[in-house]
């Protein structure tokens, strides 16, 4: 009884964090440019003279991308989707599961049945694939709230925008007196939480769908594109990562056609403002594995000790910390504003552009002192000459990689490094100094080197980061600079933004 109670709470409590949680999207089509590019070679690199970009902003928690046509389209939980033609200007096209929604109209009545077993009255992170007979496959989850039981099922629509009509139920999860999936009595520190579906086709054309929240972890199954349901006889399918109520979420999977490699994203902690929540990855040659990070440590590992409930400590040191809560205030000289800032930004799908190669890391974040309320936000990633993404500092303008020369790079940045940790700490930037000599000065000490085009070496307190250039949009200071990203072999991130005086 004892251990049947730990259990529980444990599973209450991955099941609140995860609660807002909900996945990435299907497999879509790449992105394309969005915002106009610069006319000239002078406009590309004189602020004064370029362009200042439009944003128009949309809450949808857990955003999973697709593209259609020329709009991109996010659905997340709650039954939430926006739409944009640019990824900088959103446009919400509904916010609420209940009655009259136009993406499920008759929601409450036609999905009673997920609903009932999953004693909730909303939906968490949904995912939206196109499969060959045209139709659009929703794959959605619904969650008690207070543990793992949970169903997940998909339903179906003629166009993106629905209506969907339910298809019913492919896995169930959370059954405490019954028999599991795979035969054996739930056990939820082996057995998923069957939430945050997404569901891609890797480079041969296979179709998959990977999956899981807390309890037993991250799991991959394959599925038949002519049906939209998993091949038969393979429970639960094959665990990834995870166990024991880890606070891992929210899978998505990207294939780079540049490096060969899958790259598994991943939310760690807890989703709410004070959750810690950030953004990680692994890679792997094949879509089910083994993933590694950067480190070479297998990602089938990464689970809290037994006994535990929640042990970040046991779980931190796994996978390539992309991203996590900071703040890069505007200093002396720039203009009177609050900078920019994150805090629990998490639950990403990705998109590449087929023509361009550009990446996106699209995901939802809350904010610095400003509670619960939540906000998508699109960020360029570059990939590093270790074949590891890395993200840009500040969100997507329509900008694009170009050649960088030194004079540009040598300044005074705002500089923030992501570390390892999972915590609700805002890490605050500070202030360091790349030299025309190549030296590291202010809050930290080193050397840099530009290493090609736009790619750049940062050595600092004797830890090598691989990166890159790209000038951007700073929000906070209303004007363009020039940014880095770059990541050690340890699977740490720094950012360094330009600071931009009057």
């Amino acid at each position: 009884m004892k251990k049947q109670t730990t259990i529980l709470l444990a599973a209450c409590l991955l099941a609140f964090m995860s609660a807002c949680s909900g996945n990435n999207a299907g497999n879509t089509e790449p992105v394309e440019s969005a915002a106009p590019a610069a006319n000239t070679e002078k406009d590309k690199t004189e602020a004064v003279t370029e362009e200042e970009p439009t944003f128009a902003n949309a809450s949808v928690h857990d955003p999973s991308v697709i593209k259609v046509g020329d709009t991109f389209y996010v659905f997340g939980s709650h039954l939430a989707v926006a739409k944009s033609k640019d990824l900088m200007s959103w446009e919400q096209l509904n916010s609420s599961v209940y009655e009259g929604n136009p993406i499920i109209p008759d929601v409450l009545t036609e999905m009673s049945e997920g609903l009932a077993w999953a004693e909730t009255d909303t939906f968490w992170a949904g995912d939206v694939i196109q499969l060959p007979d045209g139709k659009f496959y929703m794959y959605y989850s619904m969650c008690k709230g207070d543990s793992p039981r949970s169903v997940l099922g998909y339903a179906v629509a003629d166009q993106v925008e629905g209506p969907y009509t339910d298809k019913g139920i492919i896995l169930k999860s959370g059954m405490w007196n019954d028999i599991s999936e795979d035969g054996t009595v739930y056990d939820a520190t082996v057995h998923p939480n069957v939430v945050d579906p997404n569901v891609f086709y890797d480079k041969e054309g296979i179709l998959w769908m990977v999956y899981g929240s807390y309890s037993g972890g991250i799991f991959i199954m394959k599925m038949n594109p002519e049906t939209g349901l998993p091949y038969p006889d393979q429970g639960y399918g094959k665990k990834l990562l995870g166990n024991n109520h880890s606070r891992i979420e929210a899978p998505y999977m990207m294939y780079s056609k540049e490096t060969g490699y899958y790259y598994l994203f991943l939310s760690y902690g807890g989703l709410d403002a004070s959750g810690g929540y950030n953004i990680r990855v692994a890679r792997s040659k094949n879509p089910d594995g083994p993933f590694l990070d950067s480190e070479g440590k297998d990602m089938i590992d990464a689970f809290g000790a037994y006994g535990t409930l929640f042990d970040d400590l046991s779980i931190a040191p796994y996978g390539v910390k992309l991203m996590g809560n900071f703040q890069m205030d505007n200093v002396d000289g720039e203009i009177a504003n609050i900078g920019t800032g994150y805090a629990s930004p998490g639950h990403n799908s990705t998109y590449i552009d087929p023509e361009s190669g550009k990446m996106f890391l699209i995901f939802h974040t809350r904010f610095p002192s400003r509670g619960e309320g939540h906000e998508v936000r699109v960020h360029q990633m570059m990939m590093n000459s270790e074949g590891w993404p890395v993200v840009a500092p500040h969100r997507y303008a329509g900008e694009s990689t170009q050649k960088v020369t030194s004079d540009q790079i040598i300044g005074e940045y705002k500089y923030v490094n992501h570390g390892k940790d999972i915590t609700a700490e805002i890490k605050q930037a500070s202030l360091i100094q790349l030299g025309k000599d190549g030296k590291i000065t202010g809050s930290v000490n080193g050397t840099w080197k530009s290493t090609g085009d736009s790619t750049l070496d940062l050595t600092i307190d004797g830890t090598v980061y691989h990166g890159s250039l790209l000038r951007q949009w700073n929000e906070g200071t209303l004007s363009y600079v020039m940014t880095f990203s770059a990541l050690s072999k340890e699977g740490v991130s720094i950012w360094g933004s330009h600071v931009s005086k009057e």
